[in-house]
């Protein structure tokens, strides 16, 4: 019995010597320690900021071209009329507005608060927002009323024996970007 005993104290003596940590210093940290994961930590995220610039920088830098695309024919809406057409890609819609006799504006359709579709009230000459009431002006896209926090993207548009072609996006106070 005294054997069994005595085993017990044995393994509680050989556990300690493995694992000398004390419960109370467990949630300890050296300075040294919590410096070098500031140090580390910091520089993961500077390096990850370099890198989303760099990126970014590069991306502009080879930038293709805007495609030209024929939207419309001269004429082929009604004066105080929209069409629905889209650019750059399928999955853009793009708002064409008349007017005036040879005065056309387009934007991209999509608000920028929630991504609802905008339409165009010809009774109050702007273009809206159904979703949440967000009003944006016809002349240069800027928002009038409501929860959109940036303008609509303009559609440049240029007039070409008789059609209406979407040369690029630009944004209010923008050169041609996206």
């Amino acid at each position: 019995m005294s054997e069994q005993n005595q085993q017990p104290a044995n393994d509680a003596r050989l556990w300690r010597e493995e694992f000398p940590v004390e419960a109370a210093e467990q949630g300890h940290v050296e300075r040294r320690q919590f410096g070098k994961f500031l140090v580390l930590t910091s520089g993961a995220m500077l390096m990850g900021q370099l890198w989303l610039v760099a990126k970014d920088w590069f991306a502009k830098s080879t930038k293709a071209a805007w495609p030209r695309r024929v939207v419309a024919k001269e004429g082929e809406i009604a004066v105080g009329q929209a069409k629905v057409f889209t650019y750059p890609g399928p999955q853009d819609n793009c708002l064409l507005v008349r007017l005036g006799e040879t005065e056309y504006v387009a934007y991209r359709q999509k608000c920028t608060h929630l991504s609802c579709a905008v339409i165009y009230s010809a009774a109050h000459r702007r273009l809206e927002c159904p979703c949440h009431e967000g009003y944006f002006s016809i002349d240069d896209g800027r928002v009038l009323q409501g929860p959109p926090p940036r303008p609509l993207p303009k559609v440049e548009l240029e007039v070409r024996d008789g059609q209406l072609i979407a040369t690029g996006i630009l944004h209010l106070g923008e050169g041609t970007d996206d």
